[in-house]
């Protein structure tokens, strides 16, 4: 049997060298026909065997740091909602998108409701969603247009700044609950956590619609059940590929001085 020197220095087998090929292989192989995330990953068998319809109209705004990152549940969602669209930008603005424009252009009185999904803060405030809905409870709007930012936190606050001008014109801000003061969830926190979040109530996209047509739309916990699916079928994947991590000790001032005289000392030595 031939003996191969690998990148490490250490021998293995021809045999093992093509197993080990075969194996990268096939991690790198992408579903084409559904999901288009790797095979060894694929959530094909999780998604509605169709998109599923909805009274309410959903546009993602993607921004394009997302499209680099692997726990992105944006593109999910056209999959799973037959009225999800999805937008690739930082910004909305006037001719990013025909239905929004429409929304501009119409008079008051015969706009569609529209609501974009993100936390208020103390100079633009937002409406509880489950408050609004229940103040439209016996007139429930049509053709309801629902907004929502996909990034880092980070991102997604700067590209709602940056639409502000632009979506105010015709949008209600609203917001699932939520908890600044609170530090968010780990993957290992939460079954439907894919990445750590920067506060409580802080949520991935999908979940975030799942929540929101949970309480917009008249068959909303089917809905929301179904969604929650994918994204639970999603962490799975993800946490089976995490070891969880000891938290580091945090050292006070005079441990860290002593630390670094240690340090120093190991050096002259």
């Amino acid at each position: 049997m031939e003996m191969e020197v690998n990148g490490g220095g250490g021998l293995y087998s021809s045999d093992e060298d093509s197993q080990h090929k075969d194996k990268k292989k096939k991690q790198r192989e992408i579903c084409s026909s559904g999901c288009e995330r790797p095979k060894s990953v694929c959530l094909c068998p999780y998604l509605p065997p169709s998109p599923i319809p909805t009274a309410t109209q959903i546009l993602i705004l993607l921004h394009p740091h997302e499209l680099r990152h692997k726990l992105s549940t944006a593109p999910l969602l056209p999959k799973c909602l037959l009225n999800s669209h999805t937008l690739l930008g930082r910004r909305l603005r006037p001719g990013s998108s025909p239905l929004l424009d429409s929304l501009l252009l119409s008079p008051p009185h015969l706009r569609p409701p529209a609501l974009f999904l993100f936390p208020g803060t103390s100079s633009h405030p937002s409406v509880d969603l489950h408050h609004w809905a229940a103040s439209h409870h016996d007139h429930p709007p049509h053709n309801l247009v629902l907004i929502v930012f996909d990034g880092t936190w980070n991102h997604a606050r700067e590209m709602v700044s940056a639409s502000l001008p632009f979506v105010s014109e015709f949008a209600t801000r609203v917001s699932l609950s939520f908890d600044e003061q609170v530090e968010g969830a780990s993957v290992f926190d939460s079954e439907l956590v894919l990445r750590k979040e920067p506060f409580l109530g802080c949520v991935s996209t999908i979940e975030a619609v799942a929540r929101a047509l949970r309480v917009l739309e008249r068959d909303g916990v089917e809905i929301e059940e179904r969604l929650i699916s994918v994204l639970r079928a999603m962490a799975r994947f993800q946490a089976s590929n995490f070891k969880p991590l000891k938290p580091r000790v945090k050292l006070g001032k005079k441990e860290k001085e002593m630390k670094m005289l240690c340090e120093e000392s190991s050096q002259l030595l």
